[in-house]
Parts: structure tokens; sequence; C-alpha cells
């Protein structure tokens, strides 16, 4: 499991949330979540965002080194 994904998954459940409970408070469909927790490559960024807005977070450009 890549670091994202551990990190979303650790946060639903400390929240005590449950796929179907994140999907609902984010406004994304339930395979997104799973897709998230799953690692999957390939995501829309506004989605991700939108879920992690939940948990005060956001992926963003930053400067590489």
């Amino acid at each position: 499991m890549c670091g994202f994904s551990k990190f979303l998954k650790d946060k639903r459940k400390a929240f005590n949330l449950t796929q179907e409970e994140l999907a609902l408070k984010a406004g994304v469909g339930l395979r997104f979540i799973r897709e998230l927790e799953q690692g999957k490559e390939t995501l829309r960024l506004d989605k991700v965002n939108q879920v992690l807005s939940l948990f005060g977070k956001k992926v963003g450009v930053i400067d590489s080194i």
C-alpha cells in the first residue's frame, strides 16, 4: 500500500468512517474511495482534494529540489 493510500485509510478509520460514509460526506462515489485506498495511480486531483478536505488536507504542486 502506498503512503497516500495508507494515510487516507488511517484517517478514515481514525474518524470512525466506513468507505461508504466517507464517500457520502466527500460527495464522491464509493468506487472512487475504494480506488484511492487501493492505490490507483490515475485519479482526478479535484476529487482527491474533495476527499482530503474533510481532514484539512489537500494535494498540490510543490517545487522539486
